[in-house]
């Protein structure tokens, strides 16, 4: 595609359009819209026309711009999530019915963790994961199991990027190496108040070939409100589940 002046090319600006959306700001005006997405105005109101052309985008009656249904088409036709997500949803859902709180399956994504699905209870304790949205790998039990069953060029590449990345009580990406050998052995993570003060997160690694994780299962519970290792069998349970469900689709 043709570059602009500033040497981005329109797809780049195209990404960017999209990716200015999310669940604090679902809908804008054109005009955030472009300061968002860093793009000039002129240049916004064209792709914006084109992307709703095609139903990625919609304009309401006040002519503020949201994500249209097109986007949810096309990833909802084939894609690995929504095939790893089918596969999880049992499970979920029996953990879920034991927990009552959050049951959640996450992804390594661009040195975050993705999250694909979440179930919560009417009564469940505060939970900033969200379908579709994101967390840093290093402040959450999911992205922690992730990275820790991940090849050890992947944690050493993530730990060049990420020098002073931390968890409560270690310091230094010896000690972040250590935590993440320490989950590994202990086959999960668990951290308490850190996200939110009053909540623990649990996770366990959904395993693939080679035994790394193609997923992160966990939930969300309040703090201190039992042993987190009650949830463990269960969380085990789900995540062999998923790996064999998962096994069995792509076979």
């Amino acid at each position: 595609m043709a570059n602009s002046k500033s040497g981005d090319s329109s797809l780049d600006r195209l990404v960017r359009i999209l990716g200015a959306f999310d669940a604090d700001v679902p809908s804008m005006s054109v005009g955030v819209l472009a300061v968002r997405a860093d793009v000039p105005l002129a240049t916004a109101y064209r792709l914006v026309d084109q992307l709703a052309a095609h139903d990625f985008l919609r304009r309401d009656s006040s002519g503020a711009v949201r994500l249209g249904y097109g986007l949810w088409e096309l990833a909802s036709r084939s894609s690995s999530a929504l095939t790893l997500r089918e596969a999880a949803m049992p499970f979920m859902e029996d953990i879920q019915a034991v927990v009552g709180q959050h049951t959640q399956l996450g992804v390594l994504q661009d040195d975050e963790v993705l999250f694909i699905e979440r179930l919560s209870g009417r009564d469940s304790v505060v939970n900033q994961a969200r379908v579709a949205g994101r967390l840093p790998v290093h402040r959450t039990s999911s992205g922690l199991v992730l990275l820790a069953f991940s090849p050890a060029h992947v944690q050493e590449a993530y730990l060049l990027r990420h020098p002073a990345a931390t968890v409560p009580g270690d310091a230094g990406a010896g000690d972040f190496r250590r935590v993440l050998a320490r989950i590994r052995a202990q086959g999960y993570a668990a951290l308490e108040g850190l996200v939110d003060e009053d909540t623990t997160g649990i996770a366990v690694p959904v395993l693939g070939p080679g035994r790394t994780a193609i997923a992160a299962l966990g939930v969300v519970v309040a703090r201190q409100a039992v042993s987190v290792h009650s949830f463990l069998p269960a969380l085990m349970t789900g995540a062999r589940g998923i790996a064999r469900a998962v096994g069995e689709r792509r076979g």
